[in-house]
């Protein structure tokens, strides 16, 4: 078998509801200019600091968004899969990067490089819409999370973050849902708290029949029940505050 290419993983990358909504032209264009690039268990993509390298698609495996302070501790954002984009927010500031990247699994990305991507956002300058609206649903996600950490208790919290991991945060544009292969411990550093407390809220939604728990990850049985209960932990919040 030949070695693979870029335009080998097209299809996974328009499963993706971003790339499946762009101009064939400018599909056919960050094809053209990409190139693959495979990732070992923690081996980084960028770091904080670094300069601008371009966008990376996810089409294997796991990488972890994550920032660490100055006394070494560390914050978990996010775990990126497939078909999920990363490393835009320099194409709009061309400022460093914001956090640091690594892989969570071995991982395989499409890297579409700087210049190449900037040079066909300048030819064709109506791209840079379809650009921006990979960032503003990003936005969208953070500003959500950051509302959540203050208003909703973690049982509420962790639902809908199973929910959004599930959905491959809003990119699988098949509407069909993915396991959650995430461990207890990543899911507790993902909502600032214990393991212990995250363990007692999935072994509720088990009893349920929301979710199974298995080695090393969480499998959705009932993705429609997790959205019950946040719309009703949403409604429960209202009428405290009404």
């Amino acid at each position: 078998m030949g070695r693979k290419r870029v335009a080998d993983y097209r299809e996974m990358l328009r499963a993706g509801r971003w790339f499946r909504g762009l101009p064939e032209a400018f599909q056919d264009a960050i094809v053209s200019m990409s190139f693959l690039k495979e990732l070992k268990p923690r081996g980084r993509l960028f770091a904080r600091g670094d300069a601008p390298s371009g966008m990376y698609g996810v089409v294997e495996g796991q990488l972890r968004a994550s920032g660490t302070d100055g006394e070494g501790k560390v914050a978990l954002l996010t775990i990126v899969e497939a078909p999920n984009w990363v490393g835009e927010i320099p194409l709009f500031d061309r400022l460093p990067r914001t956090h640091d990247l690594t892989a969570e699994t071995e991982a395989l990305v499409v890297h579409v490089p700087q210049e190449p991507l900037l040079a066909a956002l300048d030819r064709e300058p109506r791209w840079w819409r379809d650009m921006s609206l990979l960032l503003t649903g990003k936005l969208r996600l953070a500003f959500g999370a950051m509302e959540d950490s203050q208003l909703l208790p973690v049982p509420a919290r962790l639902a809908h973050r199973l929910v959004l991991i599930a959905e491959g945060y809003g990119e699988w544009s098949d509407g069909s849902t993915r396991d959650v292969g995430i461990s207890q411990e990543t899911l507790a550093t993902m909502l600032a708290t214990s393991r212990q407390t995250v363990n007692q809220a999935l072994k509720a939604m088990e009893a349920k029949g929301w979710v199974r728990l298995a080695y090393g990850r969480v499998e959705v049985l009932d993705l429609k029940g997790l959205r019950r209960s946040l719309r009703a932990a949403s409604s429960s919040r209202a009428s405290r505050t009404s």
